[in-house]
């Protein structure tokens, strides 16, 4: 017997309205929950195209770079002249070798000769009427080069760039000449060149700043 009020409808396992609603509204929430930690932050695409830019942009600026910038000069080109070109400056550059092995035919401007490199590296260098070394010294070494049949030339070498050569300048004839001596250029330059000093030039005091 039922007492009045009372709903004595069947009720099925698992239809009560509390129960399914407050799961129900328990699944919906972890449904939701999952989908949002779950999901991967996306990238725009403008940034994409950013990201992609920068490296290209990078890489094309050092290309651009290599290919404008001057090649250095050897450390001859900034010796300071000392005077102009002079008749006996004119005679030792018109009277230098023409060429050299590996080297392309003299070319003459003012007061310097070169000889141009036919492969990599610099090119031999010759400036006549340059200033005397700041640092020759009394206990400054100098190297006695002698070509066949000539009283020989002392040289001071100025300059040393490794794997690239060194520079030298005639301290014992006026006017004083400097040479550069590529390191793939061997001995020959120096040797040729001082025998034409000793025809060429007056022979000077070496000056050792004393």
């Amino acid at each position: 017997m039922t007492s009045a009020g009372s709903d004595d409808t069947p009720q099925e396992p698992g239809s009560d309205k509390t129960g399914s609603d407050g799961s129900g509204s328990g699944s919906a929430d972890t449904a939701s929950g999952d989908g949002r930690h779950g999901s991967e932050p996306r990238l725009s695409p403008a940034l994409i195209a950013t990201l992609v830019a920068i490296p290209v942009m990078v890489i094309a600026g050092f290309i651009a770079y290599a290919a404008l910038r001057s090649d250095p000069t050897n450390p001859v080109e900034s010796y300071t002249a000392e005077e102009t070109a002079s008749k006996e400056c004119a005679a030792l550059l018109q009277k230098a070798p023409e060429t050299f092995e590996g080297y392309g035919a003299k070319e003459i401007s003012e007061n310097r000769a070169s000889w141009p490199a036919q492969g990599s590296g610099d090119d031999i260098l010759l400036r006549c009427g340059v200033a005397r070394p700041a640092e020759l010294a009394p206990d400054s070494r100098l190297q006695l080069v002698q070509a066949s049949g000539h009283r020989g030339v002392q040289w001071f070498i100025t300059d040393t760039v490794e794997g690239s050569g060194q520079a030298y300048v005639a301290v014992d004839h006026r006017p004083y000449v400097a040479l550069w001596v590529p390191s793939t250029a061997g001995n020959a330059p120096i040797t040729d060149i001082s025998g034409v000093i000793d025809e060429t030039l007056a022979r000077g005091p070496l000056d050792l700043g004393r």
